[in-house]
């Protein structure tokens, strides 16, 4: 169980629902703000590689975000907290869904769920020093049919900006869901089970080796 014992991270996100989930289970965080330099290009690349299924994506991104996080804590001569990095990511028909470039974007994505099942696929990946581990969460939501007056009302109010497959459960879009199979907080994006399993886990090992 986490308590409020557990020795604070760095969260490697800028997402408020990543911060709140982790609050909700008392878990002590510091956010990682990764500070973007001129010359500097886009923290991690996003782009899906030939081939690429949903989860290896995602656990791709999420790895990536932890192992850079990491990085700047070394460059920054900061504490040595375990970092954890996370992406999500929604999957329907073979395609990866990730967070609309525009909101034309988001209401494809959106037409494209509606009258049907998808699955939305979130990893977590905790790094300390040369460790990492990476645990990916599978969900399977349905959506009853949307019409495309709803869509475009839905997209006007901005709740579909930066989110996977163009939209939110814990806002207006629980209406579209008819059932939701697996994790609740993971489709928000961050599945609060296999978080705590994972810092846990960390924990576990590293009160073992203070322990000798």
């Amino acid at each position: 169980m986490i308590t409020n014992q557990t020795r604070s991270i760095y969260l490697a996100s800028r997402s408020p629902r990543r911060r709140d989930l982790l609050s909700q289970i008392g878990v002590r965080f510091q956010m990682l703000l990764f500070r973007s330099q001129p010359e500097a290009h886009v923290d991690v690349n996003e782009d899906v590689l030939p081939d690429e299924v949903p989860a290896a994506y995602v656990e791709r991104l999420a790895r990536a975000k932890a192992e850079l996080g990491w990085q700047r804590i070394v460059q920054r001569n900061l504490p040595r907290y375990p970092v954890l990095g996370a992406d999500t990511t929604v999957a329907v028909g073979g395609r990866i869904l990730g967070k609309p470039a525009s909101r034309g974007e988001a209401a494809e994505m959106l037409a494209a769920l509606s009258g049907r099942k998808h699955e939305v696929l979130t990893a977590i990946a905790l790094k300390s020093e040369e460790r990492i581990e990476c645990r990916v969460s599978r969900t399977e939501v349905e959506f009853r049919t949307v019409a495309g007056d709803e869509i475009r009302e839905y997209v006007a109010t901005g709740e579909a900006d930066d989110k996977a497959g163009g939209y939110a459960i814990q806002g207006r879009a629980a209406q579209f869901v008819i059932a939701l199979h697996g994790s609740y907080s993971g489709v928000m994006g961050l599945p609060l089970y296999e978080t705590a399993q994972l810092l846990e886990k960390f924990s576990a090992t590293r009160e073992r080796r203070h322990s000798h």
